[in-house]
């Protein structure tokens, strides 16, 4: 009886389903998305004033320094720009070997819909705390640091109408916040 209960509720659910989409973030996906949150952030904008200052330190020093202030400078100026995108694109690239199955998502008017291979929740719009639409992607917050990211890959041409759909949801159903 509970196996056709469940299989009546998937049936009325994809007769109100608004949206679905089935993915797996990418390495480049998680990689992108640190990159905002880096770069969007004081954080970034330290690296960036840090990044300036070494460099303008090197040119003014430059012709009367040795070589360890020499590549200290180097090393300074490639910290931020260069060496951190790496190292977070190879973390990134970890994190998304662990991710071993695709994520269905479905959006409605009752909520969201996550499968996760054997692992299924629904979460209504009332928990979702914020939506956010980044260059090439939105995410979606159930709490200040966790969320689903959807990439612009994922979304295709139904980006700007599903952004305009989920913020119609968490501002009529929710205390959420867009941005």
């Amino acid at each position: 009886a509970k196996r056709i209960a469940d299989i009546r509720l998937t049936q009325e659910r994809k007769k109100a389903m608004k949206y679905q989409y089935t993915y797996r973030n990418t390495a480049s996906d998680i990689w992108q998305l640190s990159m905002y949150y880096i770069y969007g952030s004081m954080v970034g904008v330290c690296n960036i004033i840090f990044t300036a200052a070494v460099f303008a330190l090197g040119v003014a020093r430059w012709n009367s320094s040795g070589l360890f202030f020499k590549i200290c400078i180097i090393l300074g100026c490639c910290l931020f720009p260069l060496i951190q995108p790496v190292l977070a694109f190879w973390k990134a690239r970890n994190q998304a070997a662990a991710i071993r199955q695709d994520t269905l998502m479905r959006f409605d008017d009752k909520g969201i819909y996550v499968k996760l291979g054997e692992n299924c929740s629904e979460i209504k719009w009332e928990k979702i705390r914020r939506v956010a639409r980044k260059p090439g992607m939105i995410l979606i917050f159930s709490d200040s640091t966790h969320g689903f990211v959807l990439t612009n890959r994922v979304l295709k041409e139904e980006k700007d109408e599903f952004y305009a759909y989920v913020v119609s949801k968490i501002r009529t159903n929710g205390k959420g916040t867009a941005s």
